[in-house]
């Protein structure tokens, strides 16, 4: 088993901060990447980790998907996550949140957090409460709010410029859809979906999700979790946690596209990205795709007032980002992921030539 040390070593993580507060349960780790482009952003994320070290290897990949994830967004911040280890329905406090705000003022302003998997707006304002480096905050305290509507359009969007592709048009009229996970995002998106009049099939481990989806929208199809991945479908949508594109679910999707918004959804990434290719299946990066969230939360860190408009406009630039990198692909003789992975580093390495010359001149 490798050592923490190792783990940062392999993918070059700049900082990990271990969060332990026992008078309010606390138990967080903060992974910050890389900030070649600015400070670190990245939501922090609840979830009942069956170990430490599954939560330390959950926030060091969730970290540097951020890197990856805000460079080719063209955003000017580095990568960094958090993962607070609890669930999120049963261990939330105000003053567990409050806890976690003053570890991350501790960085100062080094890494700089958000919403993601079982946070809220009104927990984000709890963590503002200690420390002005967090965004996703209420839009009642001029925040840029819930940012899971911006996620879900992302991938709605790349989703269309994917069937176009794939199909000859972005249309999904009629295209069975199959959407793991309805969470903030994964329920937006169906929205999106059943407006366009697509068949959407719905998956989770939560019931009362499952029933809120199938109320609001009758039409809408729920599948057994465990018998997802035998459903005919065109479109896989992962909107749940990561690694659920891998050996044993390849050998049973039956799609042409995948395009949702959970991080991490290669459990190899080279590996399973070519292992897509190879059976026809067109992968649309995550962290390309799943970006619209970080894109608002950036409208809210770096404009002296939120608009969010400009970050509706700023997120509809997925739909050619992702037809960039499907031709980059197909030129290049890669598959979509390293496309995507080989846009990312070269920004950062273009941004760091040009911080190392500015440096220079100074001296």
């Amino acid at each position: 088993m490798q050592s923490i040390f190792e783990q940062l070593n392999l993918h070059q993580h700049e900082q990990v901060v271990f969060c332990n507060d026992p008078h309010t349960g606390l138990k967080a780790i903060i992974a910050i990447h890389n900030t070649t482009l600015g400070p670190a952003a990245g939501g922090t994320r609840m979830w009942l980790y069956n170990s430490e070290a599954e939560a330390l290897n959950d926030v060091l990949r969730l970290s540097r998907g951020m890197t990856y994830k805000n460079a080719v967004a063209g955003l000017n911040i580095g990568g960094g996550k958090a993962v607070i280890i609890g669930d999120a329905r049963k261990h939330k406090s105000e003053a567990l949140f409050r806890a976690f705000g003053r570890f991350v003022d501790s960085l100062g302003g080094k890494y700089i957090t958000a919403e993601d998997v079982g946070i809220s707006t009104q927990d984000m304002e709890f963590v503002s409460m200690e420390t002005p480096f967090v965004a996703g905050k209420p839009k009642s305290l001029g925040g840029s709010g819930d940012p899971s509507p911006f996620t879900a359009y992302g991938v709605y969007i790349a989703m269309k410029a994917c069937a176009k592709k794939v199909y000859g048009s972005e249309s999904l009229a009629g295209k069975k859809i199959a959407v793991q996970g309805v969470g903030h995002v994964g329920q937006n998106l169906v929205e999106h979906l059943i407006k366009e009049n697509a068949q959407v099939l719905i998956s989770d481990i939560y019931e009362d999700r499952l029933q809120a989806i199938k109320n609001k929208f009758p039409q809408v199809q729920i599948v057994d979790k465990d018998k997802f991945y035998d459903v005919e479908m065109d479109i896989y949508a992962p909107c749940a946690l990561g690694a659920t594109i891998n050996d044993e679910t390849l050998s049973k999707l039956k799609c042409k596209i995948i395009a949702g918004a959970a991080n991490n959804q290669l459990a190899d990434e080279n590996r399973h990205a070519d292992m897509c290719a190879s059976k026809g299946i067109l992968y649309a990066p995550d962290f390309l795709i799943n970006s619209g969230g970080i894109i608002n939360v950036y409208c809210e860190i770096a404009m002296p007032v939120y608009n969010e408009q400009r970050a509706y406009e700023q997120t509809e630039r997925i739909y050619q980002f992702t037809t960039d990198i499907i031709e980059t692909a197909e030129k290049e003789n890669i598959n979509t992921h390293q496309a995507a992975v080989a846009l990312a580093h070269r920004r950062m390495e273009a941004i760091a030539r040009l911080n190392a010359n500015a440096f220079n001149r100074k001296k």
